[in-house]
C-alpha cells in the first residue's frame, strides 16, 4: 500500500472521529465536514437545518476565521452574495504575489421572499478557503436572520466546556497536523 493511500485511510478514520466528537447537532448550523489537513484547501459547507422559530431564513453571514486564507464562496441561485475583505496585518504570498487583503466575513442574502429557506426545509451554504499550517481547532461564527428574528451561532468554548455545553456554539472545524501542511493542495 502506498504512503499516499495510508493517508487518507488514517484521514478517513479522523473525520469519523471527529465526526463523533464534534457532533452534528441538527439545532445548530454546523460544518458537513469538521476536520482538515493543515495547510490544505478546505471545502466548508454549512448544514442550515431549521429557520428561527417557524420563521424562514433570509439570510446566512459567516465570519471567516483567522488564519483561513482565500475563501470564495459558491454562489446559490435566488440568493445574492457579499463578500467583505479587510486589510491583513501581517500580508503574505499566493502563487507567487503579495496578499494585502483577504475575505473576512461571506454573507447570502435571498433576493425574495420566495427565495428564502423555509423553517421545515434543510439547504447547505459553501465556500473553500485554505486551511491554517498550524493544528488546532478553528471556530465559524455564523449569523442565521430569518424573516422574524435571528440565530446567532457564535459561542466558542471555554477552556473546560464542550461544544455541547453551548446554547448557539460556532461551527467548529478541527486542523490536523501534517497532512497538508508545506503542498499545494486546491
Amino acid at each position: 500500500m502506498s504512503l499516499n493511500t495510508i493517508k487518507k485511510i488514517a484521514l478517513g478514520a479522523l473525520w469519523i472521529s471527529a465526526g463523533a466528537v464534534f457532533g452534528s447537532a441538527s439545532a445548530h448550523v454546523v460544518l458537513e465536514y469538521q476536520v482538515a489537513p493543515a495547510g490544505a484547501s478546505y471545502k466548508a459547507t454549512f448544514k442550515v437545518g431549521h429557520g428561527c422559530g417557524a420563521s424562514p431564513t433570509r439570510q446566512i453571514a459567516v465570519d471567516i476565521p483567522a488564519g483561513m486564507r482565500g475563501a470564495r464562496p459558491m454562489p446559490k441561485p435566488g440568493w445574492a452574495l457579499e463578500v467583505q475583505r479587510e486589510k491583513l496585518a501581517q500580508p503574505y504570498t499566493s502563487h507567487g504575489r503579495s496578499i494585502t487583503d483577504d475575505v473576512v466575513r461571506i454573507t447570502w442574502t435571498a433576493k425574495t421572499p420566495e427565495d428564502m429557506l423555509p423553517h421545515a426545509h434543510y439547504d447547505e451554504f459553501v465556500l473553500v478557503a485554505t486551511a491554517p499550517a498550524q493544528a488546532g481547532t478553528v471556530y465559524w461564527p455564523v449569523r442565521q436572520v430569518c424573516a422574524e428574528g435571528r440565530n446567532d451561532w457564535v459561542e466558542v468554548p471555554k477552556p473546560g466546556q464542550t461544544l455541547s455545553d453551548l446554547k448557539s456554539p460556532a461551527a467548529a472545524l478541527e486542523i490536523l497536523p501534517g497532512a497538508g501542511a508545506g503542498g499545494h493542495n486546491h
